[in-house]
């Protein structure tokens, strides 16, 4: 079925408190994605904020940020007696630090009111909301320091339960009460879109961080000296990066991971399931072959190509989840066996539009299959105006000819990106917000290789401006003939 979707970072809505959260702009969101003719809402991680911001280093795959818990859904709920004053209303750079201090203490007022029902005990009775809630409160009483560096005690507490944790249990009771709040506005919200005709496709990193509950509580399944990795994560020199990109995320021990019947991973994408319509996996060649770096290292170039059990994963994940719907996130230079893994669960893989323009990229080889999604960039591209700015003025002469000979000739550029990204045969294109507004590299929201800001800070205004695109987005969807098979 040929559908079209929408790609938006929760964080990135507008919001009367400086970042995007599960409030009334999100719901405006999926009225006007509906208005649109979209079917498809793509997000980023939802997960706690680890290092940079980047919500590909979460301290959890199971939790979620209270960034994005709304206060005004808190009123609501009789929580709160009033909402505080807007805080960065019109900010279109979202500030973490102040915004996290500014949404506590109404998140503090809101757990004081709060009276436990049998929905929250059975919320808290999952096993790792007790150890999330544990996990972030210890980390607290360490000066937010990674759980190797903590006092020793607290370290060892995971593995002997010795700790005594009196002391700690209020803080740990107001840990779980925001990931409950955190939970039903989620639910809530994915809810609503769902009956808007709305499918939400999540995202999950292949790798966890060593900053996570994910480690702590499992370390069997990664390769550690003790708590420290010996081997990393990353990828080659690429496209992206002449020395690489060294993520830092500790390497799976498969050989445990396969005693297991890989139970880490059931678990994690088994509860993203109870999130999302559809998970997207990022950097899903590493089923196949991952780049294994040594820890000592500083960069990303000295290392080598490990197989992974690709296929005895994915057949003990739908033999438990048959009816999962899986996005395999398979951009850069692969080997072919990554594409029959692929293909042997007939999974949806990816396109970059603006790869196949740009003569820099060697990966630029474009089959339009019918099977995969089409983009016009991700949240690692430019935007599409940024990069087509970024050309040499004889370049995009010729882009623009070539355009036209197709029959692309709209007065905006960016509508004809968008048109040609819409008309390929591929069965979901989706559209980064950015390139529906035609917006350049100062709304690029991520660039591969660096942390920090401004990565992952950009954010809407308001919606003034996206509703004006409604019309011609809705247009550009019919003439694709993308709602012919509804």
């Amino acid at each position: 079925m040929r559908k079209t979707g929408v790609l938006l970072p929760v964080a990135s809505l507008p919001s009367n408190y400086g970042i995007g959260d599960f409030g009334s702009f999100a719901y405006e969101f999926i009225d006007i994605s509906v208005e649109m003719g979209m079917k498809i809402w793509q997000i980023l991680p939802l997960n706690p904020l680890g290092y940079g911001n980047s919500p590909y280093q979460p301290y959890s795959s199971f939790a979620g940020d209270e960034l994005y818990i709304s206060l005004e859904k808190l009123q609501e709920k009789g929580l709160l007696k009033e909402v505080p004053a807007p805080f960065h209303k019109e900010a279109t750079s979202i500030d973490y630090s102040e915004v996290r201090a500014y949404k506590e203490p109404s998140l503090k007022e809101a757990f004081q009111n709060f009276v436990k029902d049998k929905e929250y005990e059975q919320f808290a009775s999952m096993e790792w909301v007790r150890q999330y809630a544990i996990f972030i409160t210890l980390k607290k009483a360490n000066g937010l320091k990674c759980w190797n560096e903590w006092k020793r005690e607290h370290q060892a507490w995971i593995l002997d339960q010795k700790l005594d944790l009196k002391p700690f249990e209020e803080a740990i009771a107001y840990e779980t009460f925001v990931q409950y709040m955190f939970y039903c506005q989620w639910k809530e919200l994915k809810a609503y879109a769902n009956e808007k005709g709305i499918e939400i496709m999540g995202d999950i990193p292949f790798y966890v961080g060593i900053d996570s509950l994910d480690v702590w509580a499992n370390q069997k399944c990664f390769l550690l000296d003790k708590s420290r990795p010996t081997y990393i994560a990353g990828v080659p020199p690429d496209y992206f990066s002449e020395v690489g990109q060294r993520w830092g995320n500790p390497i799976y021990d498969w050989e445990y991971l396969k005693k297991t019947n890989f139970k880490f991973w059931l678990d994690r994408i088994g509860y993203n399931k109870n999130l999302y319509d559809i998970i997207r996996i990022d950097h899903f060649r590493a089923f196949d072959t991952y780049w294994k770096i040594p820890a000592s290292c500083e960069t990303a170039i000295e290392g080598e190509w490990i197989e992974a059990p690709g296929y005895e994963l994915f057949d003990a994940l739908y033999k438990e989840m048959p009816d999962i719907e899986i996005v395999a996130e398979d951009l850069g230079d692969m080997r072919p066996e990554v594409y029959e893994l692929r293909d042997h669960y007939h999974l949806k893989g990816m396109k970059i539009f603006q790869f196949t323009m740009d003569v820099a990229e060697e990966n630029n080889d474009f089959e339009d299959r019918e099977n995969m999604i089409i983009y016009t960039g991700t949240h690692d591209n430019q935007t599409m105006m940024g990069w087509f700015k970024a050309q040499e003025e004889e370049y995009q002469e010729e882009i623009i000819e070539n355009l036209e000979k197709l029959g692309y000739d709209q007065e905006k550029i960016i509508d004809r990106f968008d048109s040609y990204v819409l008309d390929s045969i591929a069965d979901w294109a989706i559209l980064p917000v950015q390139d529906i507004l035609g917006l350049s590299d100062e709304a690029r929201l991520n660039t591969p290789g660096t942390t920090g800001s401004p990565n992952w800070e950009w954010k809407l205004k308001d919606f003034s401006e996206l509703r004006k695109r409604i019309v011609p987005i809705h247009q550009m969807i019919l003439d694709s003939k993308r709602e012919e098979n509804e």
